[in-house]
């Protein structure tokens, strides 16, 4: 049973998998709550949580924050690669913090610094996510540009995220001539697995130098046609820039998202202030 498992495990845990959890994480949430509020407002509540828990020490107030931030992640609806590697990212760092602690002579006493750190850390991680994978990348760079960012950050941040169905597809590719020319070993034994791990990490770790070469040609071909179009002009002509913003509206769901989030912070803070 427990070979049966593993081979399922390592037959959904693939490059096709990774891929669309990725695909998915940027693109594939445009129907949730948050996708439909204003990236404005967004903004606003995520300088909130990513800054005030870090000046709190009271663990009935950063648990405060840590159930609304879960509960916007779970509307986001995150991939469920990222949520995984949220948890080992940040549970396993308290964890080790934890036992070389008390390797160096500490105690139980310990527990309640690392919770209150893991907490303000995991906070500000779920409201990251939250707010960069519930936004299409043209939502993120309008409510960027909005607020006076350059329009060359803000038009980076978004290629960034348009380049990413090519890297894993340019990746998927490189993988695959790596595998035509090389021989994977045996994987019927425990150590056929184990060197079949290394020749995976091995081949990846080849992988890296002609991914970036090749993706690197494919976006110069992107941005000649940029160019070509007058990319450099628009970014900086304030008509375009008008006509970028006027989808930006705050609508009643915007103000009610802000509304019941600063309620729920109000009454975290009164307990607390109880307690």
């Amino acid at each position: 049973m427990v070979k049966k498992l593993s081979e399922s495990i390592l037959d959904k845990f693939s490059i096709d998998f990774l891929r669309n959890q990725v695909l998915k994480n940027a693109y594939g949430n445009d129907d949730t709550v948050i996708a439909k509020l204003d990236p404005r407002i967004l903004f606003v509540w995520y300088l909130f949580f990513a800054l005030v828990p870090w000046f709190s020490g009271n663990v009935i107030f950063l648990l405060g924050c840590f159930a609304i931030v879960t509960v916007t992640t779970l509307m986001a609806r995150v991939a469920g690669l990222v949520i995984v590697l949220f948890a080992l990212g940040v549970f396993s760092q308290t964890g080790y913090l934890f036992i070389v602690s008390l390797l160096f002579g500490g105690d139980a006493s310990t527990v309640l610094p690392l919770l209150i750190l893991t907490l303000k850390v995991a906070t500000v991680s779920l409201a990251s996510i939250t707010v960069f994978s519930g936004l299409d990348p043209d939502r993120l760079s309008n409510g960027l540009m909005w607020f006076g960012c350059p329009e060359k950050l803000s038009f980076s941040i978004s290629y960034a995220y348009r380049m990413l169905p090519m890297l894993m597809e340019e990746f998927q590719n490189v993988l695959l001539s790596y595998r035509l020319r090389g021989s994977a070993p045996e994987t019927e034994t425990f150590f056929g697995k184990v060197r079949y791990l290394i020749y995976q990490v091995r081949v990846i770790m080849q992988s890296f130098y002609p991914l970036m070469l090749n993706t690197a040609k494919r976006s110069r071909t992107t941005v000649e046609a940029l160019e070509i179009k007058g990319y450099r002009y628009a970014a900086v002509n304030k008509e375009v820039k008008k006509m970028k913003l006027e989808s930006l509206k705050v609508t009643y769901n915007d103000l009610l998202f802000l509304a019941l989030s600063f309620l729920w912070i109000s009454i975290i803070v009164f307990i607390s202030t109880l307690i």
